[in-house]
């Protein structure tokens, strides 16, 4: 069985394009356009990894980063911050939060 990724992303292209790819490597995917129902979903069924988008609706990425990393059950869970804040102190800001890596749009 594929490991499952959870890519949280709220431009439908930018989502799509990225669990094309996972797919084709031979990853399944699901897809989440808003930060409010990450949390949730996360504690109900832990992902091999996910690709978290900084600027969602309902609740920011940073947030659901801190929130992950606060849970016992979710601490190691890889992150991937994927996001357009390409500023050096938003990098700093997602890495020492505990995000994995941090990936810039355009990518």
């Amino acid at each position: 069985m594929a490991s499952r990724i959870l890519v949280v992303e709220d431009d439908r292209d930018i989502a799509d394009l990225v669990a094309y790819h996972l797919s084709r490597a031979g990853l399944r995917t699901d897809i989440l356009s808003s930060g409010s129902e990450v949390l949730d979903r996360v504690r109900r069924d832990t992902p091999a990894l996910v690709v978290l988008d900084l600027m969602l609706p309902g609740l920011s990425g940073l947030e659901i980063c801190r929130s992950m990393r606060a849970d016992p059950r979710l601490a190691s869970t890889p992150i991937i911050m994927l996001t357009a804040r390409a500023d050096e102190e938003d990098r700093v800001r997602g890495l020492e939060l505990g995000a994995d890596d941090y990936v810039t749009k355009p990518f």
